[in-house]
């Protein structure tokens, strides 16, 4: 396993090179390795939690846009490195079952896909969150705060993809949402903290913008 797992992470590392949204090779790293930690208390493929932990943006639309072939930049390394069919389309579930989608988010089927969502997900809050969040919004015009935008509720998979709101209201129509979502208690108690970090930055910074700290 360390073979494809090695030939991963170099793929992952030149096709993110470029990237500045948050999405970079470093998140995908921080994935793979929470995903490696969660995975020491679980019983799972840990060979598909890694591969899919590793190519679960490859073919995000936010980064590569809509494909004719679903999943095809994962297809085509996997294929291209000898992994079976059987595996391939494995990874390809657990991968697109990962991403939050409003109220029409799923819960993985499998202990691997929830493994690796709760990855992704504790990787989108707390301090590293923050930070993604901002330079997602930078890299996308996306203004900071707007004091009279409210943020949606209840958006459904593709209101949340078209809808356009602010850095600080994405905290509310997602980020603040998925303490509540983890699948696994590892997960669950890992985000506890990043969670109270991000309410506590959310009141630090509407004090500073009113002038009151």
């Amino acid at each position: 396993m360390k073979n494809i797992v090695d030939e991963t992470l170099e793929y992952v590392k030149e096709f993110f090179k470029n990237d500045f949204s948050g999405h970079d090779y470093y998140h995908t790293l921080r994935v793979y390795n929470l995903s490696k930690h969660i995975a020491r208390f679980e019983e799972c493929n840990t060979q598909l939690v890694y591969l899919s932990a590793l190519l679960h943006d490859v073919d995000d639309y936010k980064l590569v846009g809509r494909e004719e072939e679903p999943f095809h930049n994962a297809k085509s390394f996997l294929e291209r490195h000898g992994v079976s069919d059987e595996e391939i389309e494995q990874v390809c579930h657990i991968i697109s079952q990962v991403s939050f989608k409003g109220k029409d988010t799923i819960t993985p089927d499998t202990i691997e896909g929830k493994i690796v969502q709760d990855a992704d997900r504790l990787d989108a809050i707390g301090a590293i969150g923050i930070g993604r969040t901002f330079a997602y919004g930078g890299n996308h015009n996306v203004p900071m705060h707007i004091p009279d935008m409210k943020y949606k509720e209840n958006m459904s998979a593709d209101e949340y993809y078209k809808h356009t709101g602010t850095t600080i209201t994405h905290f509310y129509e997602k980020l603040l949402k998925l303490k509540d979502l983890m699948n696994t208690g590892t997960a669950r108690n890992m985000a506890e903290h990043r969670h109270r970090f991000m309410k506590e930055f959310l009141k630090e910074f509407y004090d500073e913008w009113d002038g009151v700290a």
